[in-house]
């Protein structure tokens, strides 16, 4: 057993070294303030430990918002692929394009999470008060000392670590939260969908050219699941089918390399000669699970804090669950503006910037499931979209499609979620009667936005 010390306010003891925490040790490097980062894992930068778990990242406007207050952003976009659109297959192999927007910048980034981790984890380094430690597994924080315990994979010792004030980054299976969950009145709820992901891989043809459309996001919609594929810089495409655990089609009765291959050639007849290593990817590559989890309050004192999948884990279907943590960094970042290291300023007033929104992207998060892999190949669904890019056009302050609030703007979620709320309803009455947008009643809309919508601030 091993103990050392540091009682520095200016210190400041990050658990997890993803996503979330890699940008958020520069944040707080950038403010002076020492840091140190905790890792389960080895160091991917030195191991390849994707092992199927790689899925690729959409990143958006409060993603990039983030790379560009830390002076990183022409970094990692370098390493990124525009995505205009979503392409959608239908069964028999016919595309059709979908814009996200309708301006030419409207567009979401495809970038590996692993490219995107170790260029945040080096961009960390860079600063002499940050130090990442790896194959150190927290096993539980003992919050009335402040007393984080941990396990070195390596050497197979356990350490008492004294810290002062400690975040957790540590995602959806955070340690720190299921201490939390120890204390009196903490709330916690967790949902798991009934669809789990397998990653899937198109590779890239013989001259390392792309197979399929590279500025899209493709998606093979089937009803009650879906498969997706996001661009690579090598020319790949990685692939994620979402499916059930459980029932006719799902990875339970996918049991043999032949039905695998059978039930895509019914259903993805287009990918199949575009993957051929998909049976071996199908069985080698784990089946992760989706789980919606939301929890408060978010810290302890000024002890301890809560941050990204750590506190508000969610399903990928909006593409925002790193956009969100990052904007978490981003705001945790304004309060220390704010109040300087007073931590018991800081982290309440940070979860009441942000509880209400993580809470409306969660929810909004799992409609957009519904929307992905059902509504999007349906033709009314179609004419929506078409009114929605109509009224934004003439009432660009007012009528804002829910999607661009979310990633093409930094509106706040629940403010998206309640707009898009009452722009559906407008959308209701204004295409239940008609086949096309030439139809669309132009004096009827204007009253409706005119009255339910105020100008977006």
């Amino acid at each position: 057993m091993t103990t050392s010390t540091d009682s520095s306010h200016t210190r400041v003891t990050l658990i997890g070294a993803g996503l979330a925490g890699s940008l958020l040790a520069i944040y707080l490097a950038k403010k002076g303030i020492k840091v140190d980062v905790y890792e389960r894992r080895p160091d991917m930068r030195k191991v390849d430990i994707s092992a199927g778990r790689s899925i690729n990242m959409a990143l958006s406007t409060r993603g990039i918002h983030g790379l560009k207050e830390v002076g990183i952003h022409d970094k990692i976009m370098a390493k990124a692929i525009p995505m205009k659109g979503r392409m959608m297959h239908s069964v028999e192999g016919k595309l059709s394009f979908h814009p996200y927007g309708k301006e030419e910048w409207e567009f979401i980034n495809s970038i590996s999470r692993a490219e995107l981790n170790m260029a945040l984890m080096n961009e960390a380094e860079n600063y002499p008060d940050v130090n990442f430690h790896f194959n150190q597994k927290c096993t539980g924080f003992d919050v009335k000392n402040r007393e984080l315990a941990l396990y070195d994979e390596t050497t197979d010792r356990e350490t008492r670590l004294p810290v002062n004030t400690m975040i957790a980054t540590d995602g959806a299976s955070s340690a720190i939260r299921l201490e939390m969950t120890k204390r009196d009145r903490f709330n916690l709820s967790q949902h798991y969908l009934e669809h789990g992901y397998k990653e899937l891989t198109i590779p890239p043809g013989a001259d390392g050219e792309f197979l399929l459309e590279k500025h899209a996001l493709h998606i093979w919609p089937r009803g009650t699941y879906m498969l997706i594929a996001l661009p690579n810089l090598d020319g790949s495409f990685t692939c994620t089918l979402f499916f059930p655990f459980e029932g006719e089609f799902s990875f339970e009765t996918l049991n043999t390399e032949e039905k695998v291959l059978s039930f895509f050639k019914a259903q993805f007849p287009d990918a199949v000669p575009l993957m051929p290593t998909l049976q071996e990817d199908f069985f080698a590559n784990p089946t992760g699970s989706l789980v919606t989890i939301k929890c408060a309050p978010w810290f302890v004192e000024d002890k301890a804090l809560l941050l990204g999948d750590a506190a508000h884990a969610i399903v990928p279907f909006f593409g925002q669950g790193m956009n969100c943590a990052f904007e978490d960094c981003t705001y945790l970042n304004h309060c220390i503006e704010k109040y300087g290291t007073d931590w018991q300023k800081i982290f309440p007033e940070y979860q009441s910037l942000r509880k209400a929104n993580t809470d409306a992207i969660a929810d909004m998060a799992l409609e957009n499931f519904i929307e992905m892999r059902d509504r999007v190949a349906d033709a009314q669904f179609l004419l929506r979209k078409d009114v929605e890019f109509a009224l934004e056009e003439k009432y660009p302050n007012r009528f804002i499609p829910r999607y661009s609030m979310v990633s093409f703007h930094r509106i706040p979620y629940a403010t998206a979620y309640e707009r898009g709320e009452i722009q559906e309803e407008i959308l209701d009455e204004l295409c239940q009667s008609i086949q096309s947008v030439d139809e669309l009643d132009w004096q009827k809309a204007d009253s409706l936005v005119q009255q339910r919508l105020p100008k977006v601030e």
